[in-house]
């Protein structure tokens, strides 16, 4: 089974699945654990968990650590430019992976909705309809049916 990459407060570290069956841990409820680890004892507790982004929050001993963990599936998606769950914060449309332009569906001075298609991305073999982020006008068409994109390219611009 291959390792898991975990950061804790911004360190990467290389975790092996069999480490966790090493542990000696003990719930005592409410998100507090025992843990012996070569005969150390720590005290951890669970302060904040957000499965989506696979960021966990610990006090162990009295000390806050943020961790992220990632396994062999995860780091495939990042190398192929098709992180999940990447949110546009403004109206701009960006490639979310690198691909191809197979229709643009949308022309300056349009108003578009939150939701509307806007154009659609073909990347590996799969065309991915490209959807608004919120309301506005489209501003400016950075794009053209048949042209390659690379992840993060600024495509549509939309006020």
């Amino acid at each position: 089974m291959e390792p898991y990459q975990v950061t804790v407060n911004d360190q990467k570290l290389s975790v092996e699945p069999r480490a966790a069956a090493e542990l000696d841990i003990l719930s005592s409820g409410d998100g507090q654990f025992h843990i012996l680890k070569n005969q150390k004892a720590y005290k951890v507790e669970v302060e904040s968990v957000d499965c989506k982004k696979k960021t966990f929050v610990f006090k162990v001993n009295g000390s806050l650590y943020t961790s992220t963990i990632s396994d062999k599936y995860d780091r495939l998606i990042d190398q192929l430019g098709m992180k999940v769950g990447v949110v546009q914060h403004s109206g701009d449309v960006k490639a979310p992976m690198p691909g191809l332009v197979v229709e643009v569906s949308v022309t300056v001075g349009q108003t578009v909705a939150k939701g509307d298609k806007v154009m659609i991305l073909e990347a590996m073999k799969m065309e991915n309809v490209i959807k608004a982020a919120g309301d506005g006008v489209v501003k400016a068409v950075h794009i053209a049916k048949g042209k390659a994109v690379e992840k993060g390219q600024l495509l549509i611009e939309i006020e």
